[in-house]
């Protein structure tokens, strides 16, 4: 494989692992240092990469760019991208719907560039187990998987159409991400009918663990509930074009968006926190409802 100068714009965790395993593979890999937080300067430099100064910068000099970010900026990000004139291969990674990464490709391809469908199931991939599935005429024709052949994250290519690998993340996310939302809408429902302790303890029975694990699940989730707000909107919107209902996803989005910033640095929110922000949001509808 020749070695690439790959460009990442704002590396989360999950974006700097993913690009920590393409500078395992001998890559020079870049980032929009300029005006950046001391957090996510750790970050890169955690993972190896190389402050570049500006969007324009990464644009000129590096022939892949790879778009890792929260799904509500994908199309902003694709867009500051092909406005500076990029002309190499672009690939968004995001939790989007596959009509949205399908948008974005023509967006992108139209301005001359190379455009491929990514989708990545599992957590930040500073470990073997986080895959990255790729889609696209492009996604085989180019060395875009080679460019993480050395680090921990698995790459599989999943066809030629644009959206199948966003297709892929969405129906896997729908259930990962979705029965968290659900567990936490179920513990909160109980302890407003008062029955969470005899509902836990029909979990426990025969010495199961559930209740255990449905509890730390809902507590940990709040740390990702932030992002979980746009990716269940996404897969409402998978799940319509399918002509399937939406409206479950609808309902888990409203769920983290009442979760959204329980979790501080400091400490994981114990479950009573938890429940009380997913009740107490809910008393105003249900008061305007009784009038």
């Amino acid at each position: 494989m020749t070695e690439q100068r790959i460009g990442i714009l704002h590396p989360g965790n999950m974006g700097a692992s993913v690009a920590a395993s393409a500078a395992a593979a001998g890559n020079e890999v870049v980032w929009t240092s300029e005006g950046r937080s001391e957090a996510t300067r750790a970050r890169a430099e955690k993972a190896g990469l190389i402050g570049a100064g500006t969007l324009d910068a990464i644009c000129e000099t590096c022939s892949i760019v790879l778009s890792v970010c929260p799904p509500h900026a994908a199309e902003d990000v694709a867009s500051a991208v092909v406005d500076r004139g990029f002309n190499g291969l672009y690939l968004d990674a995001n939790a989007i719907s596959p009509e949205r990464t399908q948008r974005i490709g023509h967006r992108v391809s139209s301005a001359g560039a190379t455009f491929v469908d990514g989708g990545i199931i599992g957590g930040p991939a500073w470990e073997p187990g986080t895959w990255l599935y790729l889609s696209g005429p492009e996604a085989a024709a180019t060395e875009i998987a080679a460019c993480f052949i050395d680090g921990p994250l698995g790459t599989a290519i999943v066809g030629e159409a644009i959206g199948r690998a966003s297709a892929l993340k969405m129906c896997y996310a729908a259930y990962t991400k979705g029965t968290s939302a659900l567990l936490s809408a179920i513990l909160a429902t109980a302890e407003a009918l008062g029955v969470r302790e005899e509902l836990e303890r029909q979990w426990s029975r025969d010495g199961s663990d559930f209740a255990e694990r449905t509890q730390q699940r809902v507590r940990r989730v709040t740390a990702k509930a932030w992002r979980f707000v746009g990716e269940m909107d996404e897969i409402a919107a998978t799940f319509r074009s399918a002509g399937l209902p939406g409206g479950f996803h609808e309902a888990a989005a409203e769920v983290y968006r009442r979760m959204n910033g329980l979790e501080t640095a400091e400490a994981v929110p114990d479950l009573d926190t938890v429940l009380r922000a997913l009740l107490l949001q809910s008393e105003a509808p249900r008061k305007d409802r009784r009038r």
